[in-house]
């Protein structure tokens, strides 16, 4: 089962209070996506770390529901 747009971005707006988050479907399939997100709780963080948090507020959707996603983490 494939990720909306629209429910990839709450679950993202709901795991990082605060940030903003961006998404675009790369391909216009629903299953290639890229994201944009901009939250203050990466500063410090490196790379790798910062995209755990992004996985973690993904709630185990990218092994499942999501094929594809592109993250670029930003700090404001």
């Amino acid at each position: 089962m494939a990720l909306d747009q629209e429910t990839l971005q709450s679950l993202l707006q709901e795991g990082l209070p605060g940030a903003t988050v961006e998404i675009h479907d790369v391909r216009g399939d629903g299953e290639h996506y890229a994201a944009r997100i901009t939250y203050s709780g990466f500063a410090g963080k490196n790379r790798v770390q910062q995209h755990q948090m992004v996985y973690a507020a993904l709630n185990g959707k990218m092994a499942n529901d999501l094929h594809a996603l592109q993250i670029q983490t930003v700090t404001p």
